[in-house]
């Protein structure tokens, strides 16, 4: 199936500016089509649950150019929904109330090619996370965490919900302070058309902090991640400096709100992925530190 992905991104974008209405509108829809999937969300935060579905569109929409890296996300969902209750029956529910929610909100917009490009991305996703899904598992057990690393994980969570509205700025702040403070670095981008990597740097940000509770999916996309920069160059000593280069720029857009318990969260985080990628890359004797 050939998926029209720029129908998908561009009729996406029209939903962000209201991503909160379109989730309630989206929720309400659901429950009234369909209330035998109340239960799903029964004794769980509902404003979670929605930040949760619209972190799942986000992932979904900016890795269809990365069929990889999805699959490997989508068979990890697909393995934690059984935790929550789905079943297979659940997802023709839900990717019905979004085709109503879609056409709630696009209007004029939600042409029959729009649709049709949204139906082919959900008959494509829905299997893979059924797929991912082994329904002859009784009990799969959930990641646990230290009260620490559900603070800090939050701690990120939020901040990084402060840097979506200026996305591409903060993108182009980022690339300025890394060519800034480390020129040695500009080789690695040498012949590239810096609109890829500014929009895949920031679509993995989205990708990780999206996926910081299911340290198993995260695992498998940040090794191959790792593995493949590799081929483009990247060394060991390159990632302390992208590391330092984002704190700066955390810095220079949250203001008064980079306090030491962000920053350091941000700094556990990234040492965290930083050793996860060099042993996907499987250099020898790859030491990394984060410099403060």
């Amino acid at each position: 199936m050939s998926l029209q992905v720029e129908l998908v991104e561009q009729s996406f974008r029209g939903i962000q500016p209201h991503a909160d209405s379109f989730m309630n509108s989206f929720c309400k829809n659901l429950f009234t089509a369909y209330p035998e999937t109340k239960p799903l969300f029964e004794n769980k935060n509902i404003s979670i649950q929605k930040k949760k579905l619209l972190g799942f569109l986000v992932l979904v929409v900016n890795n269809l150019r990365q069929p990889d890296v999805l699959d490997k996300v989508l068979r990890g969902l697909g393995a934690r929904n059984i935790k929550y209750g789905t079943l297979p029956e659940h997802y023709p529910l839900v990717g019905s109330s979004l085709l109503n929610t879609f056409e709630e909100y696009l209007g004029d917009s939600w042409t029959p090619q729009v649709k049709q490009a949204w139906v082919d991305v959900y008959a494509v996703i829905s299997p893979i996370m059924l797929d991912g899904a082994d329904y002859s598992v009784a009990e799969i057990a959930l990641p646990t965490f230290s009260v620490k690393e559900v603070e800090q994980i939050e701690l990120i969570e939020r901040s990084f919900e402060a840097i979506k509205p200026n996305a591409d700025s903060f993108v182009n702040s980022f690339y300025k302070n890394l060519f800034a403070a480390y020129p040695e670095a500009k080789p690695l981008f040498e012949t590239t058309d810096m609109a890829v990597p500014k929009k895949n740097l920031f679509n993995s940000l989205v990708l990780v902090v999206e996926n910081l509770r299911m340290p198993d999916v995260l695992d498998q996309v940040l090794r191959e991640w790792g593995a493949g920069y590799v081929k483009y160059g990247a060394l060991p000593e390159h990632y302390p400096l992208i590391g330092n280069a984002l704190l700066i720029t955390f810095k220079q857009y949250l203001g008064a709100c980079w306090t030491p318990e962000i920053k350091q969260a941000w700094i556990d985080a990234y040492g965290v992925i930083s050793q996860i990628m060099l042993d996907g890359a499987n250099y020898s004797a790859a030491e990394i530190a984060l410099k403060s």
